[in-house]
Formats: structure tokens, C-alpha cells, sequence
């Protein structure tokens, strides 16, 4: 078996133990954001978007994500709480899919996140229309400027429309790269319980 894989992950038990494991290797194996995700939701008419987000903390309830809630994703989101996810670490030759239904998290659990995040992406927070046309670089840097005088070193409250997701996964499949294409792939199935995983192998 590919030296990469610790022990035989087909025989996990647990999901989020086993994702535990391979984020933790992948954040000693990737140059970038191993907690870097796609993120697919859908609009009104069905038609999918894509695009990658970081990953800011995950447990047996789901994967949490934050942005702009009147963003593109935001929007969709709004209207149809589904979502997709796919975690690609290219150096372990590694992916993780999950999706399924989606909450907004408490406004606790969001303000604590804000803040600690860095002053300046806090103050881009308030500066970003995030997905709205602009019109040029000099418009958002003249607001960036504005707020950052505004606030100075003071700490900025979250915006009302910045946001916590949380994905709760209905299914999260594994997949680990073998030779000649023969890829070992394992899906985990949330059992009608809401607690169990059902577990099945599947072909590459």
C-alpha cells in the first residue's frame, strides 16, 4: 500500500476521526492552506457555483466556514441551505467529499472567530460588497482607509452580515490515490439517527 496511508483507512470507523487524521497530515505536507476547500452551492435556477474557502473548524456537527452572508454564496445559501465540499491535498494524493444540508452558526461562535481574526481582515469585513461590481481598486482602497482610520487600533465589531456556516454532512467520502487508477474510495453515510455512520467501499 502507498507508504503515504496510515494503516488501512478502508477499515475506519469513525469519520471525523479519520478526517482529523488526514488533516493533520496534510497540514504537515501542504506548502498552502491545507484547509482549503471548494465549496459548490447552487442558484435559483439550479446552476451550480464553485469556489474555494478555508475551512476555520470542524467537530461531529459539521464543517464551518464564515464570508459575507450577501455574497453570491450567501445568497444561495439562503435559498437553497445545501452544500458541497471537496478537500484535494495534491501532496498526499488525498480527497475528502461531503455534503448536505447547511446552518448559519450562533452569533456567539461567529464574533468569537471575527475576533481573532486580523485587524485588517476585519476591517476588510466592513470595506468588501463581496460579489457586487466595482469600479475600480481605488474605490475599495479609499474605503479600506476610511474605516481604518475610523477604528485605528479599536478592534471593529462583526458585521451584521458576515456569517458562520456549518455544513452538516448526510454522507463524507475519502478517497486516496492507487496505481494504475485503482483508487481506494470509502464512503461514510449518516445513519437515520442523526449519530451512526454507515460504511461502504466503493469501487474506484
Amino acid at each position: 500500500m502507498n507508504g503515504l496511508i496510515s494503516g488501512d483507512f478502508t477499515e475506519a470507523l469513525d469519520p471525523w476521526a479519520l478526517f482529523a487524521n488526514w488533516l493533520s497530515e496534510a497540514e504537515a505536507s501542504e506548502i498552502n492552506d491545507p484547509n482549503a476547500m471548494a465549496l459548490a452551492t447552487v442558484d435559483s435556477e439550479g446552476l451550480p457555483d464553485v469556489r474555494m474557502v478555508l475551512l476555520k473548524g470542524y467537530d461531529s456537527n459539521g464543517f464551518v466556514f464564515y464570508t459575507n452572508g450577501q455574497s453570491v454564496k450567501g445568497e444561495e445559501l439562503r435559498a437553497q441551505a445545501k452544500a458541497g465540499l471537496v478537500f484535494h491535498w495534491k501532496s498526499l494524493r488525498r480527497q475528502v467529499r461531503a455534503r448536505g444540508p447547511v446552518e448559519i452558526v450562533s452569533a456567539a461562535e461567529a464574533d468569537a472567530y471575527f475576533a481573532s481574526r486580523p485587524h485588517g481582515s476585519q476591517i476588510g469585513a466592513w470595506a468588501s460588497d463581496q460579489s457586487r461590481p466595482l469600479a475600480d481598486r481605488a474605490t475599495l482602497e479609499a474605503r479600506i482607509a476610511r474605516l481604518a482610520g475610523q477604528y485605528g487600533d479599536k478592534a471593529p465589531p462583526r458585521p451584521p452580515h458576515w456569517l458562520g456556516y456549518r455544513i452538516m454532512p448526510a454522507s463524507i467520502e475519502f478517497w486516496q490515490d492507487r496505481k494504475s487508477r485503482l483508487h481506494d474510495r470509502v464512503r461514510f453515510t449518516q445513519g437515520g439517527d442523526g449519530r451512526t455512520w454507515q460504511r461502504e467501499r466503493l469501487y474506484p
